[in-house]
């Protein structure tokens, strides 16, 4: 079993499954960093085991509390959250890794800016 991936909306889903497309908005390097986080989703079998594979993925904070963020290239991050909503949390206020298994992409950003 692995990981659940959907989309917030159809123009979404289209987005990220077209890789023309996140070349053309994105770059190339940007568009094969995608694909690869993306097969690594696909192949977990929840959030936990994303922790040890590359890309730095991490609990997102303040405004972004409730989301991941995985990096591309450059400053861009893939931004994904859980589709349980509110999401499984930990006592100490954290998110489960362990008991996320299904997941929406939310969009790719430079958050830093």
């Amino acid at each position: 079993m692995s990981i659940k991936i959907d989309f917030l909306n159809q123009k979404d889903k289209a987005f990220f499954e077209s890789s023309k497309q996140v070349t053309k908005s994105h770059g190339s390097k940007n568009a094969e960093k995608l694909r690869a986080r993306l097969d690594d989703l696909g192949a977990a079998q929840c959030m936990e085991v994303m922790r040890s594979l590359p890309g730095h993925w991490e609990e997102l904070k303040n405004d972004r509390a409730g989301q991941f963020s995985v990096r591309l290239h450059g400053g861009l991050r893939l931004i994904v959250k859980p589709q349980k909503q509110p999401p499984p949390a930990k006592p100490d206020g954290g998110l489960d890794w362990a008991a996320i298994d299904s997941i929406y992409i939310v969009e790719m950003v430079d958050y830093h800016d």
